[in-house]
């Protein structure tokens, strides 16, 4: 599969390194080129450095051929635009954007791109934890196999 990320931040990275090392095509745009030196050896996919809402930046980074695009920038307009970009423009079947403000997170949705709005994600989880749900329990496994990938991550540093 090939995968185009935007953003080489936490989430970004840790992303592109997990899909290379599952064998996926992996192209991760990033403004500063300092964002990549910080990811370290591990990953070893394409990296370009320039604006991902600019479309000749995109165009270099291969979003036209892309499965998938995720926009993981700290701005929600940001992330907005370069999805509207590679849905509309590029037509990339996948179109997902971290967008931090749950009323955006709604608007795009209805665009048709995937939103991971965190402050909903969290909310839900600490609401299931504490009513002490089935989805809770799910929601601990998930948290114990986030655990034990920070755990490899710091053992790695």
């Amino acid at each position: 599969m090939k995968v185009v990320i935007l953003g080489c931040g936490r989430v970004g990275g840790m992303l592109a390194t997990h899909l290379y090392k599952d064998r996926h095509q992996v192209t991760v745009i990033d403004i500063s080129a300092d964002a990549f030196r910080r990811r370290g050896q591990d990953f070893k996919g394409r990296k370009v450095v320039g604006n991902g809402c600019d479309y000749d930046v995109l165009q270099e980074a291969g979003v036209g051929e892309a499965d998938v695009f995720i926009s993981l920038t700290p701005g929600d307009n940001r992330n907005a635009m370069a999805a509207q970009i590679a849905k509309v423009k590029f037509k990339v079947p996948l179109v997902i954007a971290r967008i931090n403000d749950p009323l955006r997170a709604a608007s795009y949705e209805e665009m048709g791109i995937v939103s991971l709005c965190q402050s909903i994600i969290v909310e839900n989880l600490l609401h299931q934890m504490v009513l002490g749900t089935k989805a809770a329990e799910a929601y601990q496994k998930i948290l114990a196999q986030a655990q034990a990938q920070v755990e490899a991550v710091a053992q790695e540093a």
